[in-house]
C-alpha cells in the first residue's frame, strides 16, 4: 500500500517503508492543490516585482542583490550547481530515498512556492527507482542540507548521477546501476522538469537528509534497546541475579516511564525462570550494572522517545525559507531550515545508545571475571588456563565502546560560521546523523558479544531460565556454537553483530513473550 504524503501524517515507520522496502508514495490530492495555489501566488508576486529572498534576490551574503528578470530565469540552475559541493562516498540509497520522501512532505504543505512538476518528479523518482548519487559529507545542517540536496536536485536538470533500480525489483539495500542522471531518468520514463524561479531553492532548503537519517536511526535504536533488555535478562539470569530490583512498584514510585517499561520487559523475559520462584539462592543486593539496568536503559528509552517526537515534528513541518502563506498573501523569511531541533535530541539519543553499551560491557565483565561471576568458569572457558574462553571478546567490546565515547561528543555545539558570517550559527546536524550511524554499528557488535557470552554462561547453569532468555539462546545457537574449545572468535563476533542488526532475536522472543514495550 502506498504511503500518502500530505504534510501531516508521515511517521518514522512510513519513512522506513519507503527508504528500505521500496514502498510507493502518493502525493495527496489536497496537497497537490495547495502546491498549485502557492505557486500561483508566487508568480503573481514575481510579476509585481515584490522582493523575495532566493527567488529574485541572491542568497546568503548576496541576499541584498536584486536579480533581473533574465537572471531570475537562470539563477536556480547556478544555485544548484554551486551548492552541489559535497565530498566523500555516496550516501546509502535508503538515506537519500528517505530524504526525498521528507522533502515531498514539506512541499505538501503548499508553502514552498515551487512548481508542482518539481514535487511530482520527486514522487516519480521514488516510485520508479531513481535515487540521486549524493556525497555523504558536506552539510552543516543550516540552510538545511544544502550540499547533498543540491546534488540530488541536479537530476531535476537532467544532470548529476543516479542509482537506478527498476520498479518491481526486490527491496534491498544494494546500490543498483549507477548512471548519468539524464540516462537514469530516461530509463525510468521520468520527464526532466528543469528549474524555474524558486524551484531550486525549494528543492534544497531544508534539513531533510539529516532528518531522514535520524528517522532511520531512531527506528533502529528502538529495536536495539529492546534487544539490550533481552541480553540483560539473559545475563542477569546467568549471574543468579536478585529479581526484586525489577518489581513494578519500585519503578512506579519514581515515575520514569522508560524505567517502568524496561523493568516490565525484563520481568516478562524472565517469566518461568527458577530465579523467580525463590528456589535459587541470590545475593541481597547485586552490582549496579545488574540492578540499575531498568533505570539506565529506561533513561535511554526516554531520551530516544523525545528524539522520536522531534524527528516526527520535523518530518511533518514546513522546513523551508522563504515560506509563502497564500491565505495571507504573505512571504515570510526566517530560519525553518535550521537543523538544531533535530540535532540536539539526536546527539542525546546517540549518547543514550553509548550509555546502554557501557552497562552492557560491565555485565559482560561480570560474566567473564571469575571474581564476579557467581561460580561460572573463568572467562566462560571449559578448561581455564589452557583455554582463554571469551577473555578477548571483552577486549573487542571495549575497543568499540571507546570509539562510541569519542563519537558521543555532541556535534550540535560545534558550529563554525559560514557564508562570510551571514550563516554564523549552524547545527552540524549531519555530523550528528553520521556519527549516530557509526555509534549504532558499534552497538550491534557490543550487544552481540554480550548475547554470545550470556548464552555461553546459561549453558553452564543447571536451572531453567525464563522463556524469553531460552528463546534468545535458541536463536543464538542457530548462528554461533557453544565454545567447547578455543577457536578464532572474529567470525562469531561478526555473525552476532549481524544477528543483532537483523532483529531476529527480538522477533523470535516477541513471539514467545508478546510485543515488548
Amino acid at each position: 500500500m502506498a504511503v500518502i504524503l500530505d504534510g501531516q501524517h508521515l511517521t518514522i515507520e512510513d519513512v522506513v517503508k519507503v527508504a528500505r522496502h521500496n514502498e510507493p508514495v502518493e502525493l495527496a490530492p489536497a496537497a497537490l492543490e495547495r502546491i498549485k495555489v502557492c505557486r500561483a501566488m508566487l508568480e503573481d508576486k514575481l510579476a509585481k516585482k515584490e522582493v523575495m529572498y532566493g527567488t529574485n534576490t541572491g542568497i546568503g551574503e548576496f541576499s541584498e542583490k536584486m536579480l533581473s528578470d533574465e537572471q531570475v530565469k537562470e539563477f536556480q540552475r547556478y544555485l544548484v550547481y554551486n551548492h552541489a559541493a559535497g565530498i566523500g562516498e555516496p550516501a546509502p540509497i535508503e538515506h537519500v530515498r528517505a530524504a526525498l520522501a521528507g522533502r515531498i512532505n514539506v512541499h505538501a504543505h503548499g508553502n514552498s512556492g515551487c512548481r508542482p512538476e518539481i514535487t511530482l518528479t520527486m514522487v516519480a523518482m521514488l516510485n520508479k527507482g531513481v535515487t540521486p548519487v549524493v556525497c555523504a559529507k558536506g552539510s552543516v545542517g543550516a540552510c538545511g542540507d544544502l550540499a547533498p540536496m543540491a546534488q540530488a536536485a541536479l537530476l531535476l536538470l537532467g544532470e548529476g548521477e543516479a542509482f537506478y533500480q527498476p520498479a518491481g525489483s526486490p527491496a534491498n539495500r544494494d546500490k543498483g546501476e549507477k548512471l548519468p542522471g539524464r540516462i537514469a531518468m530516461e530509463k525510468a520514463g521520468i520527464p526532466i522538469p528543469g528549474l524555474q524561479a524558486r524551484d531550486g531553492l525549494a528543492a534544497i532548503n531544508g534539513s531533510n537528509l539529516l532528518t531522514a537519517i535520524s528517522a532511520l536511526n531512531i527506528f533502529d535504536m528502538e529495536r536495539f534497546i529492546k534487544q539490550a533488555e533481552i541480553a540483560a535478562a539473559m545475563t542477569i539470569e546467568a549471574l543468579l541475579g536478585n529479581m526484586r530490583p525489577y518489581t513494578a512498584k519500585l519503578h512506579e514510585l519514581r515515575g520514569f516511564k522508560g524505567a517502568i517499561d524496561s523493568a516490565d520487559n525484563i520481568r516478562r523475559l524472565v517469566e518461568g525462570s527458577d530465579l523467580t520462584t525463590g528456589k535459587m539462592k541470590t545475593k541481597v543486593q547485586d552490582a549496579y550494572s545488574m540492578r540499575s539496568t531498568p533505570q539506565v536503559i529506561g533513561a535511554a528509552r526516554d531520551a530516544i522517545a523525545y528524539a522520536r517526537s522531534q524527528v516526527e515534528i520535523e518530518l511533518n513541518g514546513v522546513g523551508d525559507n522563504p515560506i509563502f502563506v497564500p491565505e495571507m498573501n504573505l512571504t515570510l523569511t526566517g530560519a525553518n531550515f535550521q537543523g538544531s531541533p533535530v540535532a540536539l535530541p539526536m546527539d542525546m539519543a546517540g549518547i543514550a545508545i553509548t550509555m546502554v553499551c557501557v552497562i552492557s560491557e560491565r555485565r559482560l565483565n561480570r560474566l567473564t571475571n571469575p571474581a564476579l561471576s557467581q561460580g561460572l568458569p573463568d572467562f566462560l572457558a571449559h578448561e581455564p588456563g589452557f583455554y582463554s574462553g571469551l577473555m578477548l571478546s571483552q577486549y573487542t567490546a571495549d575497543s568499540l565502546i571507546v570509539e562510541q565515547r569519542i563519537l558521543s561528543a555532541p556535534a550540535s555545539i560545534m558550529s563554525i560560521p559560514a557564508a562570510a558570517d551571514q550563516e554564523d550559527f549552524v547545527s552540524m546536524g549531519m555530523n550528528t546523523a553520521l556519527k549516530n550511524t557509526q555509534i549504532l554499528d558499534n552497538a550491534y557488535g557490543v550487544l552481540g558479544i554480550e548475547f554470545m557470552a550470556a548464552a555461553q554462561a546459561l549453558d553452564f547453569r543447571q536451572f531453567t531460565p525464563g522463556k524469553g532468555s531460552l528463546k534468545a539462546r535458541e536463536i543464538i545457537r542457530k548462528h554461533v556454537a557453544h565454545l567447547e574449545v578455543d577457536r578464532p572468535l572474529y567470525p562469531d563476533h561478526n555473525v552476532m553483530k549481524t544477528l543483532v542488526q537483523s532483529g531476529e532475536i527480538l522477533e523470535a522472543v516477541e513471539k514467545i513473550v508478546g510485543k515488548l514495550k
